[in-house]
């Protein structure tokens, strides 16, 4: 399952847990930068892209919404802790708690 991450400068130890419970490509990309809005390049191949909200300008975070609706693929809004990840995913069925 390939995620992408929008948000956060770094993911600590959440990239580790990702991987632990079957995630097999992470692509991060920080927001920071107005370039980053052309990093975000959405396919049919992700599974499911993760939001950090604390860490993500408004206007990255429309664009990245409108790219996954195109492709019918899942957003999940999230604080960057791992407490707060897991119980996202875990309701949203998409990676085994």
């Amino acid at each position: 399952m390939s995620v992408v991450i929008v948000g956060g400068d770094s993911l600590g130890h959440i990239e580790k847990k990702l991987y632990e419970r079957g995630v097999t490509k992470l692509v991060h990309v920080s927001g920071r930068k107005k370039s980053d809005n052309k990093r975000v390049v959405l396919n049919n191949q992700i599974a499911a892209v993760l939001i950090f909200t604390d860490y993500i300008s408004h206007n990255l975070m429309e664009a990245v919404k409108s790219q996954a609706r195109c492709f019918d693929i899942p957003v999940i809004f999230s604080k960057r802790s791992w407490s707060a990840v897991e119980q996202k995913l875990a309701v949203g069925g998409l990676v085994n708690a």
